[in-house]
């Protein structure tokens, strides 16, 4: 056993006592984005909305974490603001959590733009404190950021019972959490105070160019993903004839790939560097995905779909500490795009991989999919080294 090997278990467990406050605080945040998508067919169910209307209420959540991304990130750049972490945190599970139990369209919809607001306020700030924790270490950081892919992933499996047994009004059992866990990373917080001053990345010059390289990057990423979460389960159902239950797998392991291609990112960057690692998963996505298009049996559908979440999110947490090293100077803004305007970006897209889905069926829209990581190949071997001058 080499000594790489032996040093790997105890590399882990540090940059998990360094991460652990930030990847439950991401997890808990990334729930509630979650929350949206699986308690929008109760609201369809309960209140009698349109397609249209609940459509609006998923762009309500979007419109909410996306916009304010870069200017919540400039505000982070200049000002410590150590609450705003916890405080985007309570309120992004706050504006969720009581949007069940609103009596009107008008004020769901509010409070789901809330909720958005404060995913968007906890992304700058967190990924900006959570790399001076994290310091150098990719594999820290990727635990971070598997720490949303793992949010998201619990929302539906948690939240569904809930809303089937107590209707949509059940979405208010899941304000606490948010609220326990601001507390806590509050705290945290403060008692970090010291080490946020003494530790403050300084100097160093911003490039912008390849940052925008990387943020294209991020979008194709986040295309891929928004489309198989809302088309791999509709695929395998209407094309492979598989059943519903096997269909709602599909989405299950292409979830699972993309925690377990975040967890391998981190420890491929630790080893072989951040732009090797951007080159592997951009490239692996080709071939991951197109076995997933065109595996002919749906029992081996479910490995294919793990593979290809995997590769997918080789780059993820990769993104978000080379945006960083390119933008020396502003870690909020750098974090802000990667976390949460890219990510965001790719919700955008689906209602045109919809309309191909009404016209040719699912099967085009993985297509298509399958097409989409050549956009990323290029930018990819265009980055520059980043630079810790």
């Amino acid at each position: 056993m080499s000594v790489i090997d032996e040093q790997a278990p105890a590399q882990a467990n540090s940059a998990w006592q360094r991460m652990r406050y930030w990847v439950i605080a991401h997890a808990v945040d990334d729930f509630y984005q979650g929350l949206v998508p699986a308690a929008i067919p109760f609201f369809v169910l309960e209140r009698h909305y349109s397609y249209t209307a609940a459509s609006g209420l998923a762009l309500a959540a979007t419109l909410g974490s996306a916009l304010p991304q870069p200017f919540l990130g400039l505000l982070a750049d200049h000002r410590k603001l150590l609450w705003m972490a916890p405080a985007g945190l309570a309120t992004a599970g706050i504006g969720a959590g009581l949007a069940g139990l609103a009596p009107g369209y008008a004020v769901v919809w509010i409070l789901l733009l809330l909720s958005g607001i404060g995913v968007a306020a906890f992304h700058p700030a967190a990924g900006r404190d959570a790399r001076r924790d994290a310091g150098d270490s990719a594999t820290a950081m990727s635990l971070f950021a598997v720490g949303g892919n793992l949010g998201f992933f619990l929302a539906p499996a948690l939240a569904t019972p809930a809303l089937v047994a107590l209707g949509v009004g059940a979405t208010a059992c899941f304000v606490p959490p948010a609220i326990l866990m601001g507390v806590v990373l509050w705290r945290y917080q403060q008692r970090r105070a010291e080490f946020h001053a003494s530790t403050a990345r300084t100097g160093g010059r911003d490039r912008w160019t390849p940052f925008l390289l990387l943020t294209a990057i991020a979008v194709v990423r986040s295309v891929i993903a928004f489309g198989m979460n809302t088309f791999i389960a509709l695929y395998w159902i209407n094309h492979l004839n598989a059943s519903r239950t096997l269909g709602g797998m599909a989405l299950t392991a292409f979830l699972v790939g993309g925690v377990l291609g975040t967890l391998l990112g981190g420890r491929i960057a630790d080893r072989a560097g951040m732009l090797r690692t951007i080159h592997i998963g951009s490239i692996a996505a080709l071939p991951a995905l197109i076995l997933l298009r065109v595996v002919p049996e749906q029992h081996l559908a479910p490995a294919a779909a793990v593979l290809a979440g995997l590769a997918v999110n080789i780059p993820f947490a990769v993104l978000v500490t080379l945006g960083q090293d390119y933008l020396p100077g502003r870690p909020g803004t750098a974090s802000g795009v990667t976390l949460g305007l890219a990510v965001s970006a790719g919700g955008l897209f689906v209602p045109v991989l919809g309309m191909l889905a009404d016209h040719h069926g699912p099967q085009s829209v993985l297509t298509i999919l399958c097409i989409v990581p050549v956009a990323a190949v290029i930018p990819g071997f265009l980055l520059p080294a980043p630079s810790h001058d």
